[in-house]
């Protein structure tokens, strides 16, 4: 039997740091805002943004992606950086470090480091952005769009293969697969932003004790369900189902308690 705790727990990890930083920041990034929210055409108009890139991805040219992507990158570090030490001069430091390790020193751990900064940085940004109401729009509609492009067209796991394989992007993160050794297993960061998104409006509405409680909920439901696909499924499966599960899960949990309490009371 293939069993892998690595994932989940990175996963967990990456979720836990995203609300760390969140309300670190968060008054920082809601004067930046200027309390911006956004609506539910901005959610239906990201996720057709989204499935309109990941399609067209399959056929434009390898290195015209490199250069694009390579600027969002650059300027996604550097919004990273100005957040904690607002001084451009030392902001552009993690962009360029970025930029040297990609062409001379680049290997699956700075992969997954930048991989995991980058996610971080997009849930932190946009997670603010969201209420809990076009969070539930977007879920809804990022869920199905990552099941018709994973499963039925397979844009999304060609762009993946261009994007990973041949270009070297950290798009996703790779790790090998833990106490079973042998495979190396990927996530990609679309479904890791979705989960920093779930758990920062989770703990805006039901508490930070309650956020808590639900990335472990969400992570716990990934590895059962990590596991059973390693077991008995072959190919890419959209992961946003393993996240939005155990999110469910959480809901789900907190509903019954409180019925309980109520019930008693």
């Amino acid at each position: 039997m293939i069993f892998d705790v690595l994932l989940p727990s990175v996963l967990f990890m990456i979720m836990l740091a995203t609300l760390f930083f969140y309300f670190k920041c968060e008054k920082k990034i809601g004067s930046f805002f200027k309390e911006m929210k956004l609506r539910y055409y901005h959610a239906i108009f990201l996720v057709v943004a989204t499935s309109i890139v990941v399609s067209v991805l399959v056929f434009i040219p390898e290195e015209a992606i490199r250069v694009l992507f390579l600027c969002v990158y650059f300027l996604g570090f550097f919004l990273f950086t100005y957040l904690f030490v607002p001084k451009w001069y030392f902001a552009v430091l993690t962009p360029a470090l970025f930029t040297v390790l990609y062409r001379f020193y680049w290997n699956l751990f700075t992969f997954n480091l930048f991989a995991i900064v980058l996610a971080i940085f997009v849930s932190v940004y946009l997670g603010s952005l969201f209420t809990w109401k076009t969070t539930a729009a977007f879920v809804v509609l990022i869920t199905i769009m990552d099941i018709v492009h994973v499963l039925i067209t397979k844009y999304t796991v060609e762009s993946a293969e261009k994007l990973v394989e041949v270009l070297r992007l950290p798009v996703m993160i790779i790790v090998p697969t833990f106490p079973s050794v042998g495979l190396f297993i990927g996530l990609g960061l679309g479904d890791v932003f979705l989960a920093g998104l779930l758990s920062i409006q989770t703990a805006q509405k039901y508490g930070r004790k309650f956020g808590l409680a639900s990335i472990t909920a969400i992570a716990a439901v990934f590895l059962i369900l990590h596991t059973v696909l390693l077991n008995y499924y072959v190919g890419a499966f959209p992961a946003t189902i393993l996240v939005i599960s155990g999110w469910v899960t959480a809901l789900a949990a907190r509903y019954l308690y409180q019925s309980n309490l109520l019930r008693r009371g």
